[in-house]
């Protein structure tokens, strides 16, 4: 197969903003299904992407659907990614292994909370990507309004491709700017295009549009530049070219407008994807080399170099575990030996297989470029697979901390079974989905990124293992932190029969900023041999562990920063327990004398609702500490956006609902952990003394 004709992409948006919708057109008009089904069918079954029961019923993506078509001869493998922000940790795996993207905004609300998340994320992983205005043909649309805050709000350098022929309801096709030509979209499911000459009372409109596109792409072209200056004709090669270069370089953003759900502007990016977006082989992928310090190895888009493969997404199957590939380098076919870099453990390809959602083809062999599944692979979520013939890992993606947890339990004694392989195979399958015992109270906690997050794995104990649960009220996940430097000297001796123990460690204990992406830091200052060279990892393993059982509510404590400075040992007592333990005493007494605070999680929060509850909706916040950060009013509606403590936010959808006649939303996601106010400490603190008295 030509790599050059393969395009990875992925399909990101604010919830909402018609995502789902927009891929099911996308694979209605390349041809893989022969019907539409809307997202809120109640009788076509749901989009074939939502192939889960839960999202079909809820209306959401909540796990990102993989599928492959095929357009102008070029083959599309296609991610489509959940906008609610509970689920973030499957846009972050869908990104890391894609090459370009299609950024999905509402032409009513535009750029929402969700879509900065969005695009911080795609920046993260240098991903460049198309935007798709939808829902042109709503009341309300303004695709220039969303144009500006593209440029205003996430600092895009916008190119339009696409002009509206009329707006609203009156929305009939497009404007193509560099065609200059106006495309309608004929036919019941608009799948025949039509193109035209430009109606008379948009071409001043269209030209003086081409022009801003030429001007914006000269900033970054030369040979643009000089034609522009020059009054001289630029052709459409030129244009496609520069485009495609900037696009790539992520210098331009092209922007497309349309409507998905009426079948109009679909096929124009389409075209799009393929003749802007990248093919594998012009992004760079780098390997580090586990043989080699890790050291930064490109990895080539060569078949025959020592294939390379990193499993980005695992998922339980009719069949067993299956797992989402992406190959960087070198080929795969049925039968080969593999080895999971991760473990050492090898094993052969079992089953090769691509995925249409949740259907599957079986293939014979992969190519570097391509995404694919693979079954019977024991592995987790960012495991790194080759051939034998090197030693390569490749960068794990970013996984947030999560920041709500519950007390679960089955009702049934019988099925624990199935409850314990449910939290194994969950937390397999999602790095942001933790699970743990609470040795106080006996009680397995789970914890996630939201209400929603774990609502949602409670609802798929029950149905795909047929487990009822108790669940327990959500809680806060808490932090501790340091607020001041405490020096500490402590020597552990101990003398009982034969060899004893001995260690004595000194240093410096102080606060790491609050924004610091470092929870902990270890710096080893000893000088002359004080303590010998093997026993520094076992003070900074005893260092780590007694910070992480936390002070005040046995919550870890984070932003630390350790320096050893000082100690001693003995030639025979001395040993790594012996300095570990020391270590671990030394900051159990000194956190006493380091100001010790608790950190609450604050939530960005993005509440919207009719004009007329602005007052109620500001009063809610307030009532539950929360800091107004900005409103704004448009179209009728307000937005307001304001950070609030995650504890109080419990509970709130109802409220909201409730003062709003059941016509406000809210969408919120993590921002920070900020210190408590110090009543709130206290009652923290006494509820959690009152728990461990029972």
């Amino acid at each position: 197969m030509d790599i050059s004709k393969i395009r990875n992409i992925g399909i990101a948006a604010h919830i909402d903003s018609g995502k789902t919708t927009l891929s099911e057109r996308i694979l209605f008009f390349t041809g893989k299904i022969h019907q539409v089904v809307e997202t809120r069918s109640k009788t076509g079954g749901g989009p074939t992407m939502d192939s889960m029961d839960l999202e079909r019923e809820k209306g959401i993506t909540i796990q990102s659907a993989a599928t492959y078509c095929e357009w102008n001869g070029y083959n599309i493998n296609l991610i489509d990614t959940p906008g609610h922000i509970d689920f973030t940790v499957e846009v972050e795996r869908a990104l890391r292994v894609l090459d370009g993207a299609i950024m999905v905004l509402c032409g009513v609300a535009g750029v929402q909370s969700q879509s900065i998340t969005v695009d911080r994320q795609m920046r993260r992983y240098n991903v460049p990507r198309i935007c798709f205005i939808n829902k042109v043909d709503r009341a309300g649309a303004n695709p220039d309004r969303v144009i500006d805050q593209l440029q205003e709000k996430l600092h895009h350098k916008t190119v339009l491709l696409t002009m509206p022929i009329g707006i609203e309801d009156r929305f009939e096709g497009v404007v193509d700017l560099i065609d200059m030509k106006a495309i309608y979209y004929k036919g019941a499911s608009g799948q025949e295009i039509v193109k035209t000459d430009i109606p008379e009372h948009l071409l001043n409109e269209a030209k003086r549009r081409r022009n801003e596109m030429i001007e914006a792409l000269s900033d970054y072209d030369d040979n643009i530049a000089e034609k522009f200056l020059a009054d001289d004709e630029i052709s459409k090669d030129e244009l496609v070219q520069s485009i495609r270069k900037q696009t790539i370089a992520l210098h331009i953003t092209p922007v497309l407008v349309g409507t998905a759900k009426m079948n109009k502007g679909i096929q124009t990016l389409l075209d799009a994807v393929i003749s802007y977006l990248p093919a594998p082989q012009e992004v760079d992928n780098f390997g580090l080399d586990r043989d080699n310090n890790e050291e930064k190895v490109e990895l080539i888009h060569n078949e025959d170099k020592s294939a390379v493969a990193l499993a980005f997404k695992l998922e339980d199957g009719r069949y067993g575990q299956l797992t989402y590939m992406r190959l960087y380098q070198g080929k795969f076919k049925k039968g080969d030996t593999i080895i999971n870099t991760s473990n050492g453990k090898k094993m052969k390809v079992p089953r090769l297989v691509r995925m249409h959602a949740s259907d599957m083809h079986d293939i014979e062999q992969v190519v570097c470029g391509e995404i694919f599944a693979m079954f019977g692979v024991d592995c987790a979520s960012g495991d790194t697979f080759t051939d034998g013939n090197v030693n390569y890992t490749m960068t794990s993606m970013f996984v947030p901390n999560p920041v709500i947890e519950l007390a679960v339990a089955p009702k049934e004694k019988s099925g624990l079974v199935n409850f314990s392989k449910a939290m194994n195979r969950f937390q397999k399958e999602d790095p942001t989905f933790k699970v743990y015992r609470d040795e106080d109270s006996g009680e397995t906690i789970i914890k996630g990124m939201g209400e929603l997050h774990l609502e949602i794995y409670i609802e798929r104990i029950k149905r795909e293992y047929n487990c009822e649960v108790i669940v327990g009220k959500p809680k806060v996940a808490y932090r501790e932190a340091i607020t001041k430097v405490a020096n500490f000297d402590y020597t552990h001796k101990k003398q009982s029969g034969g060899a004893g123990q001995y260690g004595r460690v000194a240093g410096i204990i102080e606060p790491l900023p609050l924004d610091s992406p470092d929870t902990y830091e270890f710096v080893n200052s000893i000088v002359g041999g004080a303590i010998p060279k093997e026993y520094i990892p076992a003070c900074d393993k005893g260092f780590s562990e007694q910070l992480f059982e936390g002070f005040l509510i046995n919550q870890p404590v984070v932003n630390a920063k350790v320096t050893l400075n000082d100690g001693s040992y003995h030639t025979v007592d001395s040993s790594e327990m012996a300095f570990k333990l020391a270590a671990r005493q030394a900051i159990r007494e000194t956190l006493d004398k380091s100001g010790v605070v608790i950190l609450e999680p604050f939530m960005k929060l993005e509440s919207s609702a009719p004009e007329e509850f602005q007052g109620v909706i500001i009063g809610q916040i307030n009532q539950r500490r929360g800091i107004i950060v900005n409103t704004s009013v448009d179209a009728g509606y307000v937005v307001v956006e304001a950070e609030v403590p995650l504890k109080e936010m419990f509970g709130y959808s109802s409220d909201i609902r409730t003062v709003t006649q059941g016509k406000g939303e809210f969408t919120m996601e993590f921002l920070k952990y900020s210190q408590v106010p110090k009543s709130v400490q206290e009652e923290i603190i006494k509820e959690y003394k009152e728990k461990q008295g029972k």
